[in-house]
């Protein structure tokens, strides 16, 4: 069989130089070797050491989800446009873009294939501050500036006749299953649900007072979670906005004093944020295309081992149901680098 063929691989000595780079707490071996509706190892015909590459399967989900960021690309542009909008100077660092993009439906190569060929809604400034080409005239600017929970209060106002008062600087309340109702809590939370409170398109001077501040650092991590593709985004890099749109707050402290607005994961060696409301059962109530085609590559993760008999055989080599795998060779080889594959999964589940 001709090597060539093989395709894109890397070994798995290279490959555990990654592990805590990925937070893995386990060998690079054994992991990979879980998943074999995602990964293939093989022993190198020459080298006679073990590698990986990822499947078919995997491959053809990758490609799909490339594609289907291409054909979104205009929502991403209006994703990144409302962060400029929300942002205190309308300027953003593409530092932190880079570390959210995946979230956003941006390519991977964003500030070239997008932020450059958007030149009427974006400047780079320089090489990492971006900064939103201000149009006054520009109708579109007000439709951009209306955040996702003041859309749910316009179905709250028509549906259920809710006063004013009660609803406007309301938010979607989700408790937790089994979330202990203390004594006083809902007069708490519903003085709470009253407080005023600069919205995050607004461009006001910032309200005064501890409660009106931290209502409106909700607000903007709301909205940021709102403008995600999975409504969902590590708290980490989500702290990398803390200047650039006003929230120099301890954000892990906000987020777990109001559990019925977020949910925090803490599965893994990272801590994931969710709008709680965005979500039942494990799954997005109002899913998009990006969400839908990541959505079949956790799928593929999450077979694990199950049906790995169907998997496809090549030579002596097989991939079906590995546990764990010893690494033997300690030698690299130049041509590894070139063809080093990256799981592009950022799915989390509980």
């Amino acid at each position: 069989m001709s090597f060539k063929k093989r395709g894109p691989f890397v070994s798995l000595q290279l490959m555990s130089r990654w592990k805590n780079l990925v937070g893995l707490n386990v060998s690079i071996g054994g992991f990979v070797g879980k998943y074999p509706h995602c990964f293939e190892i093989f022993t190198h015909p020459f080298r006679r050491n073990l590698c990986c590459k990822i499947t078919q399967k995997l491959k053809e989900v990758i490609v799909e989800e490339e594609n289907v960021i291409r054909e979104c690309e205009i929502d991403a542009v209006k994703r990144v446009k409302k962060l400029l909008l929300m942002s205190k100077n309308r300027v953003l660092r593409v530092h932190a873009l880079r570390l959210i993009r995946k979230e956003l439906g941006l390519p991977e190569d964003f500030r070239d294939s997008v932020l450059a060929k958007y030149s009427l809604d974006f400047k780079l400034v320089d090489l990492e501050t971006l900064e939103l080409v201000d149009d006054d005239d520009d109708d579109d600017d007000e439709s951009l500036g209306v955040a996702k929970v003041e859309e749910w209060r316009e179905v709250e106002y028509r549906e259920k006749w809710l006063s004013e008062f009660e609803m406007n600087y309301a938010f979607p309340i989700n408790l937790p299953t089994g979330f202990k109702i203390e004594k006083g809590f809902r007069e708490e939370l519903k003085n709470w649900q009253r407080v005023a409170y600069v919205k995050p398109y607004e461009r006001k001077d910032m309200s005064r007072g501890v409660e009106r501040f931290e209502k409106r650092v909700v607000a903007i991590i709301h909205e940021l979670l709102s403008l995600t593709v999975e409504k969902m985004v590590e708290v980490e890099r989500l702290a990398h906005f803390r200047k650039d749109l006003g929230i120099e707050v301890n954000v892990r402290e906000v987020l777990l004093k109001h559990p019925w607005i977020f949910y925090v994961s803490t599965k893994g060696s990272t801590q994931t944020v969710f709008l709680r409301e965005a979500y039942s059962k494990g799954c997005l109530i109002d899913p998009n295309p990006v969400y839908n085609v990541r959505r079949k590559m956790l799928e593929l993760v999450l077979l694990k081992n199950r049906h790995s008999k169907e998997l496809s055989r090549t030579g002596d080599e097989t991939h079906e149901e590995k546990s764990d795998v010893v690494i033997s060779s300690h030698d690299d080889w130049e041509g590894e680098r070139d063809g080093d594959w990256v799981l592009p999964i950022l799915m989390k589940s509980d």
